[in-house]
C-alpha cells in the first residue's frame, strides 16, 4: 500500500506539474496579482512539481523530494485563498469548492509528510 500512494502521489504530481503548460491560463488567473513574472511563477511551479514527482520514485531522493513538495504546498497556499477571495477568478468553480481546497491543502501536507 506504501508504494501505490507513492507511485499516485508521484503521478499526480508529475500530471500537475505538467498542466502548467498544458493549460496555463489557469494557472494565471488564480496567481494573486500583487505577485510579479506571473508565467514564471507558473513555469517554475509546473516544473518544481514534476521535478518533485520523479524525485519521489527513487529512494535517494524520496525524502528531499517530499520536504519539496510540502514547500510548494506552502508557497501555492497563497494563491488557493487568492482564488476564494477573487470568487473563482472568474471560473466557473462552485464557492464550497474552493473553501474545500483550502483544508485539503493540509491532506496534502501530511500524505508528503509520510514520505520524509
Amino acid at each position: 500500500m506504501y508504494l501505490f500512494f507513492l507511485y499516485l502521489m508521484a503521478l499526480f504530481y508529475g500530471v500537475a506539474g505538467a498542466n502548467h503548460f498544458i493549460n496555463p491560463r489557469f494557472y494565471l488567473r488564480i496567481i494573486p496579482p500583487f505577485l510579479p513574472f506571473p508565467h514564471a511563477i507558473n513555469w517554475v511551479s509546473g516544473a518544481a512539481e514534476i521535478l518533485l514527482g520523479v524525485l519521489l520514485l527513487f529512494p535517494a531522493t524520496r525524502t528531499w523530494a517530499a520536504w519539496g513538495i510540502i514547500a510548494l504546498l506552502i508557497a501555492v497556499f497563497p494563491a488557493n485563498v487568492y482564488h476564494l477571495w477573487a470568487r473563482g477568478a472568474g471560473m466557473k468553480v462552485p464557492l464550497w469548492g474552493l473553501w474545500v481546497r483550502l483544508p485539503v491543502q493540509g491532506l496534502f501536507i501530511w500524505w508528503a509528510y509520510l514520505y520524509t
